[in-house]
């Protein structure tokens, strides 16, 4: 295994080459580990020691943020789509069955964190974390990894977001509302659709999009506001208006303060892998998707338009709105201050 190039990954610092890996992690900072319980069945933890998980986007990147942190690489979501299942492939690893089971764990993180927080170089931008592979997945439930980096983010007052499909967040309920008492928070959740067939074949791993929205709905009523990422819509497969309207529907319900969709986008490496998966579901559409993807990974411009009209129309009727690339909107603090002179509500940054 290449642990040399461990540190490539989407959302890293431009200047990280693969040859440039080395300083980062060692062979000898690296210890292997199953467990024979039933979640973890089938998974092995690559525990990694890092001396950085304060990552640069490169320029070039379409993320509307600049710094990320992701403490896992692998993801036992499973989703057969995701776009981080290429960086699998500069450790050696399979970016099929291996992404979903192959999960490198970067044990130090939090310390690590706190200590490049304090740096006189850092400048407080904010930090987006869940934006390569879900901080919330299931290894999360063992290494309990966010707590401690929620917790160094918060001491220094420093702004973040996080991107889940997990319900595990709850577990951090008290850590982010005291986070969001003395910092600019966001948190979003991505329900892509409600339809069970297809989430139970396309996102093995996750919880139900009803258990998802749930959490929209805890969230909310701890005065934390949550925006969906409505991701991704699949085509001809969830992306027909009935589909679309139930989708939209359930998310006003669950008190999202935003709805954002985005089409789904097949990059190297996830591209192989969704249409294995696509030729042995519906290998109808095979042919469809090689011509709506034939330019390239993202569907056309027509398709995207469209599809980004129909679920503004269906957010406005129902009452929520997309969210825009650097937005905030107000959230209500757990434990409003009684005295006249306390600091006014922090805003939740929506990625």
């Amino acid at each position: 295994m290449r642990w040399e190039n461990l540190t490539v990954e989407s959302g890293e610092p431009a200047e990280h080459g693969r040859a440039a890996d080395a300083a980062l992690f060692g062979a000898d900072a690296v210890a292997t580990r199953t467990f024979d319980t039933p979640e973890f069945r089938g998974m092995t933890f690559h525990e990694v020691r890092a001396r950085s998980v304060l990552n640069r986007v490169p320029g070039a990147s379409r993320m509307p943020f600049e710094w990320t942190v992701n403490p896992y690489r692998g993801c036992s979501h499973a989703c057969v789509y995701c776009f981080a299942r290429r960086t699998h492939a500069y450790l050696d690893l399979d970016t099929g069955v291996g992404f979903d089971t192959q999960i490198v764990v970067k044990v130090n993180a939090p310390e690590v964190l706190r200590r490049q927080l304090a740096s006189r170089r850092w400048q407080g931008e904010h930090v987006a974390m869940g934006t390569n592979v879900d901080c919330y997945q299931r290894a999360e439930g063992r290494y309990r990894l966010m707590p401690g980096i929620i917790s160094a983010l918060t001491d220094h007052a420093n702004p973040f977001s996080i991107l889940t499909k997990g319900t595990l967040i709850l577990r951090d309920l008290d850590l982010l509302t005291r986070a969001a008492q003395v910092t600019d928070i966001g948190i979003s959740v991505s329900v892509g659709f409600l339809d069970a067939g297809l989430w139970r074949t396309v996102e093995p791993g996750t919880p139900a999009p009803e258990r998802r929205l749930e959490v929209v709905r805890t969230l909310g009523e701890h005065g934390i506001g949550c925006g969906v990422l409505m991701a991704p819509v699949i085509p001809f497969l969830s992306d027909d208006p009935a589909q679309l309207r139930d989708t939209v529907r359930a998310i006003a319900a669950a008190g999202a303060t935003s709805v954002t969709p985005l089409v789904l986008h097949l990059r190297p490496g996830a591209r192989e892998w969704f249409m294995a998966w696509l030729g042995q579901h519906h290998p109808h559409l095979v042919r469809r998707y090689e011509r709506l993807y034939a330019e390239g990974a993202y569907a056309p411009r027509w398709y995207q338009r469209r599809i980004t009209r129909q679920v503004h129309e269906l957010a406005r009727e129902y009452g929520i709105g997309p969210a825009r690339a650097g937005a905030a909107r107000r959230i209500r603090p757990a434990e409003p201050a009684p005295s006249p002179t306390a600091a006014e509500p922090t805003q939740l940054t929506l990625i």
